[in-house]
C-alpha cells in the first residue's frame, strides 16, 4: 500500500491486511412462464472495511488503545482515506466493531482489527431564518409604519373623543327618562282595565 489509511486524523499503524466488501441489493421479479427473472435495483449497500495491523512495545499498544477507544467512544462519523477506497464514493465511516489481542506467546505484540461501515456526510448545520422570506419583514414594517402616520395624521386634525367607554354621555339621558318610563307603566294598567 503506497497511502497509510487514516481514520479521521489518526494514522493506523502497521497495517496488514486491508479488506472491503460492498454489495449491491436487488429484488427479484419471477416471470410466470419464462425461464429467469427480472431484477430491480435497491441501490447499494453501505460498504465494510476491515482493517488489521500489529503493533510493538507496550508505549505503542498504549497508544493504540486509547486512539481506537476514543473514536470507537465517540460514535461519531469519521473521514477515511486509504487506496483500497480510490474511486468509490466512500468519504465517512463508523468505527463498529473493534477487536484487539494480545498473545503470551508474542508478549511485545497487539494485534488489532477494526470493522468500519460506511455513512453518508453528516448534513450541513442548518440555518434556523434560512427560510423565511425577508421581504415580508420589509411589508410588515411598511405597514405599521403606514398605521402610525394615519393615526399621527387623526391627531391632527383635532382632538380624538375617548372611545374606550362610549356609555358617559347616555347616562344623563337614561336618568331624565326613567320618570316618563314609570308613567307608562301606570297608563298600560288604565289601558288593561278598560279593556276587561
Amino acid at each position: 500500500m503506497s497511502l497509510t489509511p487514516m481514520l479521521a486524523d489518526w494514522e493506523l499503524p502497521r497495517v496488514t491486511r486491508l479488506e472491503t466488501l460492498e454489495t449491491r441489493d436487488f429484488l427479484e421479479l419471477p416471470l410466470p412462464g419464462r425461464a429467469g427473472s427480472l431484477f430491480q435495483d435497491l441501490e447499494r449497500r453501505p460498504a465494510r472495511i476491515i482493517i488489521e495491523g500489529s503493533v510493538f512495545g507496550s508505549e505503542a499498544g498504549l497508544d493504540l488503545l486509547n486512539a481506537v477507544r476514543e473514536h470507537y467512544g465517540a460514535g461519531q462519523p469519521l473521514t477515511f482515506v486509504s487506496d483500497i477506497v480510490t474511486g468509490t464514493d466512500i468519504q465517512y465511516v463508523l468505527l463498529q466493531q473493534v477487536h484487539v489481542q494480545a498473545e503470551a506467546s508474542a508478549p511485545d505484540q497487539i494485534d488489532y482489527a477494526l470493522w468500519l461501515i460506511e455513512s453518508p456526510p453528516p448534513p450541513p448545520p442548518g440555518n434556523i431564518l434560512g427560510g423565511i422570506d425577508t421581504s415580508l419583514l420589509d411589508q410588515a414594517a411598511g405597514l405599521l409604519d403606514d398605521a402610525m402616520g394615519a393615526l399621527d395624521a387623526l391627531q391632527a386634525l383635532g382632538s380624538m373623543p375617548e372611545l374606550s367607554d362610549p356609555t358617559g354621555p347616555l347616562t344623563g339621558i337614561l336618568g331624565d327618562t326613567a320618570p316618563a318610563i314609570g308613567q307608562l307603566g301606570s297608563i298600560g294598567a288604565g289601558l288593561r282595565d278598560l279593556l276587561e
